[in-house]
């Protein structure tokens, strides 16, 4: 069952960064797995230390789940900003000459 998940998560991968380019792709695939990744650690790590009772632990991951979320959008948005600045250091390389294309007709 995982070797489906995954399989199935590689192509819906590769269709997005197909569909909207390489660097957004990436940007909104980390946005899903950093909270995830906590939010699943947290839970794992919690609910063998606090909660000895299972319904307990899971009543009370829908909060846990909200609070690391909103905890882990600074970080989300701090790499994509990190992503944002390493593209556009590219772009205002001044080794890189812009050039316009002029068709036989035209000229």
């Amino acid at each position: 069952m995982t070797y489906l998940v995954l399989y199935v998560f590689g192509i819906v991968s590769i269709w997005w960064i197909y569909r909207v380019g390489w660097l957004e792709a990436l940007k909104t695939i980390l946005a899903v797995l950093i909270p995830s990744i906590l939010i699943i650690l947290f839970n794992v790590k919690a609910g063998r230390l606090l909660f000895r009772n299972p319904v307990v632990g899971i009543i009370s991951v829908l909060p846990t789940a909200v609070f690391i979320y909103r905890g882990s959008q600074p970080l989300v948005s701090g790499i994509n900003n990190w992503i944002d600045r390493k593209n556009n250091d590219f772009v205002d390389m001044q080794d890189v000459v812009d050039a316009e294309v002029i068709s036989k007709e035209e000229a």
